[in-house]
């Protein structure tokens, strides 16, 4: 029977996809590239889709290009002028957020996969390299610029110019993950969080990340002024009496949250 090696379920809004290729620790076969690339163009497309979380099948996350795919001759490595062979390029279309659900390694392309995530969740067991360097191929789907903008030139060169591992628990310290949690807590968490992301106002869970996105690939400068010229556009357009109906809804939550 063929090995279905990417797996999409949906629970109403929230859809998880998980790389399926464990005993290959789910490397990045050139089918599987393109079945990322596909899936994402799919969802981009489907207003229905609002949240993804992304993982692995097995242990691992993902241990980038199939090396032995690679070596035989039998598949070139992908560029970003070649966007069907760039799963990165479909998830940045993807207007909602991603939430990388980390379960083991994510090792050079499948840390580049990781870092085009939104936001990481990891367990005890999560662990990161950069293993370009020592393979003597350029990452090409952004991992020498996204890595120190994350956490600082010095760890990113730390990272990759030395393709040690980086841990749990210093991934977790230098930020590059959000939080550490149990291994049978990760995609319980995974989708509260996405949960929570869906109870924003829905055209806001979209412009608020855009906002953001946009704003990070500009100096401080220009991101300030990028803010304010679309909070002029937007908050001239808000409806007082929805505004007043979203507040009450905030403090309700918040008493929730709070137990007050």
């Amino acid at each position: 029977m063929h090995e279905e090696i990417l797996l999409v379920t949906r629970v109403g809004e929230i859809v998880t996809v998980t790389l399926n290729r464990p005993a290959s620790l789910n490397a990045l076969s050139r089918e599987l590239r393109r079945r990322i690339t596909e899936t994402f163009q799919t969802l981009a497309a489907d207003p229905s889709a609002r949240v993804v979380i992304l993982t692995g099948a097995g242990r691992a996350f993902c241990a980038g290009i199939d090396l032995k795919e690679l070596g035989s001759g039998e598949a070139r490595v992908g560029t970003p002028r070649n966007p069907d062979a760039d799963p990165t390029a479909a998830m940045a279309a993807f207007r909602g957020p991603i939430i990388g659900a980390i379960n083991g390694a994510a090792i050079t392309g499948g840390f580049e996969i990781a870092l085009c995530c939104d936001l990481l969740i990891g367990t005890p067991g999560t662990r990161f390299a950069d293993t370009h360097g020592r393979v003597g191929i350029h990452p090409g789907w952004g991992l020498s610029q996204r890595l120190s903008r994350l956490v600082g030139i010095s760890r990113a060169k730390e990272i990759s110019l030395t393709g040690n591992f980086v841990d749990a628990s210093t991934a977790e310290r230098w930020g590059l993950v959000n939080r550490i949690v149990a291994a049978e807590d990760l995609l319980p968490t995974c989708q509260r969080l996405a949960q929570d992301m869906l109870s924003l106002e829905p055209s806001m869970l979209l412009s608020y990340k855009r906002l953001m996105d946009e704003g990070y690939a500009l100096s401080f400068g220009e991101a300030m002024q990028l803010e304010a010229r679309i909070a002029d556009v937007h908050n001239a357009a808000v409806d007082p009496e929805a505004v007043e109906a979203r507040r009450l809804s905030v403090l309700a939550r918040g008493r929730q949250q709070t137990g007050g």
